[in-house]
Order: C-alpha cells, then sequence, then structure tokens
C-alpha cells in the first residue's frame, strides 16, 4: 500500500541565550543537526560577555538571523526573534535545553498531516546541566481544567505551532516574565485544539540555577494571573479544584503509561553528541 506523501513545511525555531554559553552550542547543534527539513533557524542574544558571540558566530553561516545586543529580558528577545520569523511551523529553544535527531521531521509530518490543527506538543527527557539523563516527562493529552488549575505540565521545547496561530493571539505577552509559554498556550487553547504526539522531542536541563526553579514564587504569581483572566468562570476557586485537577492529571498520567516510560536506548545514545565537558554530572 502506497504511503501519502505530504509536502512538509519550513520549520522556524528561535533560541533565546544570555550568558548561557556553557550551553549554547551544543543547544545549537541539536537544531542544526535536524534532517530532512527546512529550518530557519534564528539566534537572539542578549548581550553575552561569556563566549555566546564567539560560538554563534561560528554557526552563523546556517543561521537566518542573529544578533547579540541588551534587551529586556527573555520575552522580549522571543518576541524579537519571532519578529524575523517567516516559515510556515514556529517554537522556540532556550539556550539550556536540547532537540532530539529527528524531532522537527517528525513535527513537519505531523502538521502536513493534520492541516486543521494549529498547535501540538511532545514529551521530553530531563537531564542535568552536563547532559546527562535523568528521566522522562511522558505527558497526557491536553485538558484545559488539568493545564488551568493543576500546573503548566507541557514541554515547552516540544511545543509547536502555526504562524498564523501566533500572529492571531497577537503573540508573546512581554509582561509576563516566568510564565510566557503557558500565557501563550492558554491563549492558543481559546482557538485551536491542541494536540500530543506522544514521542519524546527534546531535552529540559534540570540544574539549581534554572530559571523557573529559582524564581518559583514570581511564577506562581504569574499562574494566577493567566487562570484569573481565562474566562474559565471557577477560577477563583483555585484552592478548592487544585486538589481534583491534581488527581484528574495523575489518573490520565496512569492511563497513558507516564510513570513507567522509558526512552529508547537509541534517544540515549544520541545524548552523548551534545555532552558538555568539564563539568561533574
Amino acid at each position: 500500500m502506497n504511503k501519502q506523501k505530504y509536502k512538509l513545511p519550513d520549520i522556524s525555531i528561535v533560541t533565546c541565550s544570555y550568558q548561557q554559553g556553557r550551553f549554547l552550542d551544543a543547544t545549537m547543534r541539536s537544531v542544526l543537526d535536524q534532517r530532512h527539513i527546512n529550518v530557519e533557524y534564528i539566534v537572539i542574544d542578549g548581550g553575552s560577555t561569556d563566549g555566546s558571540t564567539e560560538i554563534i558566530r561560528r554557526h552563523a553561516e546556517h543561521l537566518a538571523y542573529w544578533v547579540s545586543e541588551p534587551d529586556g529580558g527573555q520575552t522580549e528577545a522571543l518576541i524579537k526573534g519571532f519578529k524575523h520569523s517567516t516559515a510556515e511551523i514556529q517554537g522556540w529553544l532556550c539556550s539550556d535545553d536540547l532537540l532530539l535527531p529527528g524531532a522537527l521531521k517528525t513535527v513537519a509530518l505531523f502538521f502536513a498531516s493534520h492541516p486543521n490543527i494549529d498547535a501540538v506538543y511532545g514529551d521530553s527527557l530531563w537531564i542535568d546541566s552536563t547532559g546527562h539523563y535523568l528521566r522522562p516527562k511522558k505527558e497526557i493529552g491536553f485538558n484545559r481544567f488539568t493545564f488551568l488549575f493543576d500546573h503548566n505540565y507541557i514541554s515547552q521545547p516540544s511545543m509547536f505551532w502555526r504562524k498564523r496561530l501566533y500572529d492571531k493571539v497577537n503573540g508573546l505577552d512581554a509582561s509576563f516574565n516566568l510564565a510566557m509559554d503557558a500565557d501563550l498556550w492558554e491563549r492558543f487553547s481559546q482557538h485551536t485544539k491542541i494536540a500530543h504526539i506522544p514521542q519524546y522531542l527534546s531535552c529540559m536541563r534540570y540544574y539549581p540555577e534554572q530559571k523557573t526553579r529559582a524564581l518559583r514564587p514570581k511564577g506562581v504569581i504569574e499562574d494566577n494571573k493567566i487562570r484569573q483572566r481565562s474566562g474559565y468562570v471557577l477560577s477563583k476557586l483555585h484552592p478548592i479544584l487544585a486538589p481534583l485537577a491534581k488527581m484528574q492529571r495523575i489518573l490520565m498520567k496512569i492511563m497513558a503509561g507516564g510513570y513507567h516510560a522509558k526512552p529508547s536506548a537509541k534517544q540515549l545514545a544520541s545524548l552523548k553528541h551534545y555532552l558538555i565537558s568539564g563539568e561533574a554530572s
């Protein structure tokens, strides 16, 4: 039986970075190593002084656009990057995360075969500061109640969307410093079905200096802001509904096999290409 052939869409990836030189080369290579897909890669650096500019210059011939200059932080840098984005599909990769081999082809195939879906996310692997595997992050399908009243469980580097959707919701909101991704996903969910690909697409680092860990209390404030303006009539009942949402997420994750998932040996082997030397694992 002949397989239907699809014209694969181009994908724009934006990487924002500031003083992340120790991770940046591995991050950029994980994007540039993607095969069988046209990638428009954009790198926005906030004026780093740690050698990041030299790393970006090494890869400059493969970039659609890059700049290193002071900015107002991560969200502003991402907004700047997406203004240069022209591809049909978009996503961003923080300068300490990685794409797994074949991730963008998987994403492109999904969008090509699902023309009526404008946003999709996959699963991730947690890695340490040197790039060694810690554990999987296999997630459930999108459930707006769970998302709003438990937590943003979507793996940000495994989330992709059509440019038309990003433009429709007016893109990222510069007033968010930590929950800019959750804010964007919530606004996406008001206009499209958010789909889930049950495959590992990216790696997220877990280490003490990580921004979302260090500034978690401020993140809670931003989460509350999203919940309150979401239009959800029960948003004021968060303290009561949060335990129910958590229970629902746990049950859904059990049913999806999320607590016993294991990446393939091939995926784990691919991590060795992006290990960072000079640090204890």
